[in-house]
């Protein structure tokens, strides 16, 4: 048979292995493209499976295995807060031993949602798989704060996941502690504590109503670095009128530096707490 006829099959043959090929990872990538269950729903999954098995003598390794696992899976949630809803990965190169994948992840920690989307690179040799980030885009429901978008400017130039997710922890950690705490307060001196901005804004405001115009503002800021580290800065601003303020000038003018010198002794609630019980002398 002539060479050519061989040589027309063998192209043949290579382009429908190639083909065979494609299809191959456009089968694999629709099988990569997967929602991700929180820990809740895999608890629950857990416990919903034990509930129906019952009567069924689980393999006692097995049993260890799921109980360790649904430790661990609470532990995670509680330590970090942090909780993943989706994610998804698609493969958009391979060549050899080079793979690039696109990864989309969403989720929440506590009160806060967030999205990122992240190429991967990966390389393999006989020995091992490296994979290294080339391609970072962070997305955070943290509203206008410019202390936020600075940090996430520099974890994207960075392509750090390591220190996002550390400091989008103490981040939001701080943000739930402070809406607890706004929250007791409110609870607890109901006439006396209002929040002009909700549980998740920045002030609380200490009015004695039988007091008339004499107000106590509380400023509560979270703070955050471009390295990530998180500190809660707290100022006192006060309004007083006029009569009192002539009066009583010296106290008014010293109570945010004894109120900052009450922070560092006794901690954020009972210096709060305080001034609640100053401001509700009549």
């Amino acid at each position: 048979m002539d060479n050519s006829i061989y040589q027309a099959y063998e192209d043949e043959i290579q382009s429908l292995e190639e083909e065979i090929k494609l299809l191959a990872e456009k089968y694999e990538d629709g099988q990569q493209e997967s929602t991700f269950f929180s820990e809740e729903e895999i608890l629950e999954s857990i416990k919903s499976s034990r509930r129906e098995s019952k009567g069924f003598e689980w393999p006692s390794d097995l049993k260890a295995e799921l109980q360790s696992l649904e430790t661990d899976l609470s532990f995670l949630m509680k330590f970090t807060g942090i909780q993943f809803r989706s994610h998804s990965k698609k493969t958009i190169e391979k060549n050899g031993n080079r793979t690039v994948r696109k990864h989309r992840l969403s989720g929440n920690c506590h009160s806060m949602s967030f999205h990122l989307e992240f190429q991967l690179l990966e390389m393999q040799n006989k020995e091992n798989v490296s994979a290294v980030i080339t391609d970072l885009s962070v997305m955070m429901d943290s509203g206008e704060d410019s202390d936020v978008s600075k940090f996430v400017s520099r974890v994207e130039e960075h392509r750090s996941l390591l220190t996002f997710f550390r400091s989008l922890s103490s981040y939001a950690e701080w943000h739930e502690h402070r809406r607890c705490t706004f929250l007791h307060f409110k609870a607890k001196y109901p006439d006396i504590v209002t929040l002009p901005e909700g549980l998740l804004g920045d002030l609380i405001i200490l009015r004695n109503p039988k007091r008339s115009g004499f107000e106590l503002i509380i400023v509560w800021k979270i703070h955050m670095d471009e390295e990530g580290r998180t500190t809660p800065v707290l100022d006192l601003l006060t309004k007083v009128p006029e009569q009192v303020l002539q009066q009583k000038m010296t106290s008014i003018e010293n109570a945010p530096t004894r109120f900052r010198s009450l922070l560092l002794l006794s901690g954020i609630e009972t210096a709060i707490d305080n001034l609640i019980k100053v401001v509700s002398l009549e």
